[in-house]
């Protein structure tokens, strides 16, 4: 008798412990239906991940309790693999339970908790300490949980307990070349111990998190044999007996691989459309699951703000996107043309709120105070602070979200006014840098051209002053960003960097200008992530340091 099994690649609801648990039943009367006889579930299904120190009130484990009673009792005729935390003696566990027809057939608790990264898992969770295999139909499957298969141990243990496949359940965030990594790792442990393994993943957005979803099952030799969608829900069918024969050649459905050797520096343009399909994902469900009734956010002219414009259009749709231009008198008529442009292309609404009254009224309360002083960055300031109370009071009477368009270069170096440009609920580029920004706009132009190609080509400007330009603030985009690269993801010193050739005067100015804003970082809004190294959860960096 044949095994049919389904991968019910979800998006969750972090802590919607009865959503999340009607979305498993839902899923089960469907998979019975469509005769599977075992349905597997993401990580921490029942929670949704991280639910973080939610974990730490006893109410959520309590609601889990309930809800696996509740699946216990309404699902039948079908063995489910799903995730969710267990109190038990010892503390809490991340689970794996494996239901059927009202019995609990097992739990296996993960075994090793990730502590790096996003990742905080020993602040709540106790290890496992051994496998768990079971018959199914006549198959001896073993269960593991996320960063267990990323160690030898749990996959050896499971073979040598007698599993014939392996069933992994993850909550694994996507950033640039992750897909390729876990698949590349996930063939190999299939590989060592010659398991089939079915590699089940979460998808959507949470907070900074994206979860690219991507599930896929390889055979015993390590080839993939299926995948399920990226970024979006799906349901993955196979049969278990094809991943138990070892393929004469891969089988390849979905997205097929990407060219090995990719890097987040020179994307090719599978790597362009999953960073992008990241950053619609991270925005479209941070908006919608916080009940936000849309978006708005301010249009420059630049490149910045016409890329945000896209995305949020892309991820909400444009008739819940309202883009404002806010001129000043350094505003030049080519910036608002630009952005009229690119809102007419993507049939967005946008209103023209003009900053020179409230700009004036600021320098004339001032005039006392700031007497003997002469102008300064204090004055620019004061007009990315008018725009940004304008925009938060657009965003309070519509009930859409303020949507921040600063890049990451900017975050970095502190090229950004608190308060002013800062300020916003979302910022969608935060973990996006400079050059990145323009190959994304070039990508999502090649889709359909929405981004008039003046943008693309004219130096970039806060327009703060006459005639201004960034690089009158700043290094040039092409060397700050491999060095800003450097410090943030690979933390390397000024010396090491200095030693790939890069001016060593220029690299000790850019770590001065990371280091001082740390303070400014702390207060900026969360963002996607889509790097290894993101500002946020990512890299925890006191504000008062000597280092």
């Amino acid at each position: 008798m044949g095994c049919r099994l389904r991968v019910a690649q979800l998006n969750l609801l972090v802590a919607d412990v009865t959503g999340n648990a009607e979305r498993v039943i839902a899923a089960a009367a469907q998979a019975r239906q469509d005769r599977v006889d075992l349905l597997v579930f993401p990580e921490l299904t029942l929670t949704g991940y991280p639910p973080e120190d939610l974990l730490l009130r006893p109410e959520l484990t309590r609601r889990v309790e309930r809800a696996v009673a509740r699946i216990r009792a309404e699902c039948h005729g079908v063995t489910l693999v799903l995730g969710y935390p267990l109190n038990a003696v010892g503390g809490l566990y991340n689970v794996a339970g494996v239901l059927r027809d009202g019995q609990v057939l097992g739990e296996y608790a993960k075994q090793h908790l990730p502590n790096y990264s996003v990742f905080d898992e020993k602040r709540y969770f106790q290890p496992g300490t051994g496998p768990l295999v079971l018959d199914h139909l006549g198959i001896k499957i073993g269960l593991s949980i996320c960063e267990d298969i990323w160690q030898e141990e749990p996959t050896r243990q499971a073979a040598a307990a007698g599993a014939q496949l392996l069933i992994s359940l993850n909550a694994s965030p996507f950033h640039a070349g992750k897909r390729l990594l876990r698949e590349d790792l996930v063939a190999r442990r299939a590989r060592e111990q010659a398991l089939g393994v079915v590699y089940a993943n979460l998808v959507g957005g949470q907070d900074e998190l994206v979860f690219d979803g991507g599930s896929f099952a390889t055979d015993s030799r390590g080839h993939i044999r299926a995948r399920a969608s990226l970024f979006a829900e799906d349901l993955l069918t196979l049969e278990v007996e094809d991943l138990l024969a070892s393929a004469a050649g891969d089988v390849h459905q979905g997205l097929p691989l990407a060219a090995s050797g990719s890097t987040a520096d020179a994307p090719e343009e599978e790597d362009l459309a999953s960073l992008y399909e990241a950053l619609v994902l991270g925005v479209r469900d941070y908006v919608r699951k916080n009940g936000f009734q849309g978006a708005v956010l301010g249009l420059s002219g630049g490149i910045d703000s016409a890329l945000t414009l896209a995305i949020a259009v892309d991820a909400l749709g444009a008739d819940v996107v309202e883009g404002v231009l806010m001129p000043s008198r350094y505003t030049s008529d080519m910036s608002n043309q630009d952005a009229l442009e690119e809102a007419e292309r993507l049939g967005v609404k946008t209103r023209c709120i003009g900053i020179e009254p409230a700009f004036n009224a600021f320098l004339s309360m001032l005039e006392p105070a700031f007497a003997g002083y002469p102008a300064d960055v204090t004055e620019e300031n004061i007009q990315a602070r008018c725009r940004g109370i304008i925009l938060m009071a657009m965003s309070n009477k519509t009930g859409r979200i303020l949507l921040t368009t600063g890049n990451k270069s900017e975050m970095a170096v502190g090229y950004a006014t608190l308060y002013g440009d800062m300020a916003g609920g979302f910022a969608p580029i935060k973990d996006v840098p400079k050059q990145l920004v323009y190959r994304l706009a070039h990508y999502r132009n090649r889709r359909a051209p929405v981004i008039p190609e003046r943008v693309l080509t004219r130096a970039p400007s806060a327009e703060l002053r006459p005639d201004q330009t960034d690089q009158d603030s700043l290094p040039p985009y092409e060397l700050l960003d491999p060095i800003l690269r450097l410090y943030i993801e690979e933390d390397e010193s000024v010396e090491q960097i200095a030693a790939r050739g890069f001016p060593v005067e220029v690299v000790r100015r850019v770590t001065r200008m990371v280091d001082r804003n740390e303070y400014k970082r702390r207060q900026a809004p969360p963002g996607v992530r889509i790097s290894n190294r993101a500002f946020g959860r990512d890299r925890r960096y006191p504000i008062t340091s000597g280092f």
